[in-house]
């Protein structure tokens, strides 16, 4: 798509002052996504961006686009209402762990099977933060909070395989410090035909600081992410010589050289496969075993849900005409009251 010359990142900030706690990574998400809008070649009068509740949820009040903070869990209900009623709109949904996997569990899951045209980016910070700092679905196991003091005893849920488990058509995660990864990532998620994820591993700088740090910081962070290329082969490392290699159905660390492992020999990273194996086998890599996955998980086309509809629509208006209301209304079994 072309950029649209007269608008800027300027032209999508409002007037509110951003309200989160001096450091914490959704500014850079807001940053990121107010810089990608005027390139992408669409009216600013056709985004809408759809929140539910948390943190994360204020995004709408500063992006100058139509947008609704909703209710709890609920932001992708509304979000393809409107989707539906204006399939021409660039929507997107805003949301974070606890809004999104706990309470909007079902709403989440329903989005990503009818592949309906949103794109939806969860802010994951392991916690709850606006209300200060309880364990969400995706804290980890022994995690002590104000919830669990002894520490948790749920297993957390991988949004991504949450998502590629539903179905989804297209599937990443990137992080809040890799402000050029994750620019790549939302834009390729804009241009996607269907519903968009992206998980953004973000820091809570008060309730959960520090929860990325080994893919953050710069000492460690090669040697435990992998960083996904389509086509490429899964390569990391600080001399960039460890891969990932199948033995069977399950993966193992291996450095390129030794015993004449070559790139031959390792997993070569497909998002474009029909059925959602890889992505979903890479969904499960978690530190300190294996590398967490940065990248595109899975990118494929398929039909989307309010192009089905709209084509539902004109082929019912085809063979039986353009209905009345009134003649609905006095339609069927009707009844007078005296």
């Amino acid at each position: 798509m072309n950029a649209v010359a007269a608008l800027t990142k300027k032209d999508f900030e409002t007037d509110q002052d951003v309200r989160w706690c001096p450091g914490c990574g959704d500014y850079a998400v807001l940053s990121q996504v107010q810089k990608l809008m005027p390139t992408l070649g669409i009216p600013r009068e056709n985004f809408a961006f759809i929140s539910g509740i948390g943190c994360s949820s204020r995004f709408p009040y500063y992006m100058e686009t139509y947008g609704m903070h909703s209710i709890h869990g609920r932001a992708p209900a509304v979000a393809s209402g409107l989707k539906l009623a204006r399939p021409e709109m660039s929507v997107w949904v805003v949301t974070g762990d606890g809004d999104a996997l706990a309470i909007g569990g079902n709403h989440f899951i329903h989005a990503m099977r009818r592949n309906i045209g949103l794109k939806i980016i969860l802010l994951n910070n392991r916690i709850y933060g606006l209300t200060k700092g309880q364990y969400s679905p995706t804290s980890q196991m022994g995690m002590k909070t104000k919830t669990t003091p002894q520490g948790s005893i749920d297993r957390p849920f991988s949004p991504v395989a949450v998502a590629l488990g539903a179905g989804a058509t297209f599937v990443a995660r990137t992080v809040d410090s890799d402000l050029a990864h994750m620019a790549g990532v939302l834009k390729r998620a804009a241009e996607h035909e269907g519903t968009a994820f992206v998980e953004v591993f973000q820091n809570c700088i008060v309730f959960n600081d520090g929860a990325y740090d080994a893919i953050t910081d710069k000492s460690v962070r090669d040697d435990a992410r992998v960083m996904l290329e389509h086509g490429k082969p899964l390569i990391y490392g600080k001399d960039r010589n460890k891969a990932i290699r199948l033995r069977g159905l399950e993966p193992e660390v291996v450095t390129l050289g030794e015993d004449g492992i070559t790139e031959a020999d390792v997993v070569h990273h497909d998002e474009t496969a029909e059925h959602s194996g890889l992505a979903f086998f890479l969904s499960q890599f978690d530190a300190p075993k294996l590398p967490v996955p940065l990248g595109v998980f899975r990118a494929v086309k398929a039909p989307s849900y309010e192009d089905m509809n709209v084509r539902q629509h004109e082929d019912a208006r085809e063979r039986r005409g353009r209905g009345e209301l009134a003649s609905l209304f006095n339609s069927g079994d009707t009844w007078t009251i005296d």
